[in-house]
């Protein structure tokens, strides 16, 4: 049985590498949770939410260079590696965009970048090392309209995007598979309550229930993944009962009865895992629908809550950009967020073509 599996699983990945859409999509996943997992340590602005604001240099298009100076903070913060690699680094420093500065005595003179006045800080706020505190900021993707940099804004805002699908996805067959299974393999009056209960969760329209399940449950990103998740269980649970009600009355399910195992057994180690395969698709899919769903309440403002960086909060907050000249504040995460959801779904494609035995 072993060396079965294992064989048919080696069939199967290797129909996977064949397909180079599935797989270019599915290294483009990989680097998207990366990001997700260590944004912090990519992201230019690794201050936590990458929230460092420059409203002198709002709304820059994309390459914009600044001389940025940087005054520490006399406050001292501990944090361990770990916290600045999930959290963001605490920074207390003040930064300043200028245009342009020259040292005289004891002093640092600068000139400001918006309004050219000319100002002076003594340099021992800089430790006596201008050089050190005075560096050339470039911002690839720009500013936003607070002057915050939209690449990093974009980096963080991955992990609210990305893990929201394996959440989301992970109650949804929490929940999905243990009451389509229950549905399927009992019938009856069992499978008479349960689909009524799924025909009326299946009648509310998606948005809706997830914008009232968030609402009961408070704002926040953690209350998106419960609402998502507890709004994805349907179709799962659908299609995992059509698969018990025929998987059930195979003879190796017969077999189980008269052997005297438990029901629970036989519907988690013998039917369960022969019916994986549609289950497995059907999960790449919502994977690529909780994204859209989260970008959505993000954008009607009951998603995550500022300063928390989210796709759908960026596009919320840029989109009359469009009209105004600027509209690649809008375009980029909206791109991002297409491109994320379409690497699921070309995944989701590509395992249904390979998990699929006529094939």
């Amino acid at each position: 049985m072993s060396d079965t599996s294992k064989s048919l699983f080696q069939i199967a990945v290797q129909k996977f590498k064949k397909n180079k859409i599935g797989l270019v999509s599915f290294w483009f996943v990989l680097i998207c949770g990366f990001i997700a997992v260590f944004g912090y340590l990519l992201a230019p602005d690794n201050s936590s939410n990458a929230n460092q604001m420059h409203l002198e240099i709002h709304s820059k298009k994309p390459g914009f260079s600044v001389l940025m100076l940087t005054i520490p903070s006399t406050e001292t913060v501990e944090q361990s590696f770990i916290n600045k690699v999930f959290n963001g680094k605490k920074n207390l420093d003040t930064e300043i965009p200028i245009e342009s500065y020259v040292v005289k005595g004891e002093n640092l003179e600068y000139v400001n970048y918006t309004d050219k006045m000319t100002k002076s800080i003594p340099l021992s706020s800089l430790n006596n090392l201008p050089e050190k505190y005075i560096q050339q900021h470039t911002f690839y993707f720009g500013t936003d309209k607070y002057g915050r940099d939209l690449l990093s804004r974009l980096i963080i805002g991955t992990r609210i995007s990305f893990f929201i699908g394996f959440i989301a996805v992970f109650i949804s067959l929490l929940i999905g598979i243990t009451i389509g299974a229950a549905a399927g393999y009992f019938g009856g009056k069992v499978d008479a309550l349960i689909m009524w209960v799924i025909n009326i969760a299946w009648s509310i329209p998606t948005l809706l229930l997830v914008i009232a399940i968030t609402l009961a449950l408070g704002k926040g990103y953690w209350q998106v993944f419960i609402a998502v998740g507890l709004t994805m269980w349907v179709e799962v649970a659908r299609v995992v009962r059509g698969q018990v009600m025929s998987t059930k009355q195979q003879q190796y399910v017969e077999a189980a009865r008269a052997l005297g195992f438990s029901n629970f057994r036989i519907i988690f180690r013998h039917i369960l895992p022969n019916i994986m395969a549609p289950v497995i698709v059907i999960s790449a899919a919502n994977f690529a629908a909780a994204i859209l769903i989260e970008s959505g309440l993000s954008f009607l403002g009951i998603g995550a809550q500022p300063p928390t960086p989210s796709w759908g909060a960026i596009i919320k907050n840029h989109y009359n950009y469009i009209i105004l000249g600027k509209p690649y504040l809008a375009v980029i995460p909206g791109l991002a967020i297409m491109s994320l959801v379409m690497a699921f779904m070309l995944i989701g494609n590509t395992l249904r073509d390979t998990l699929d035995v006529k094939s």
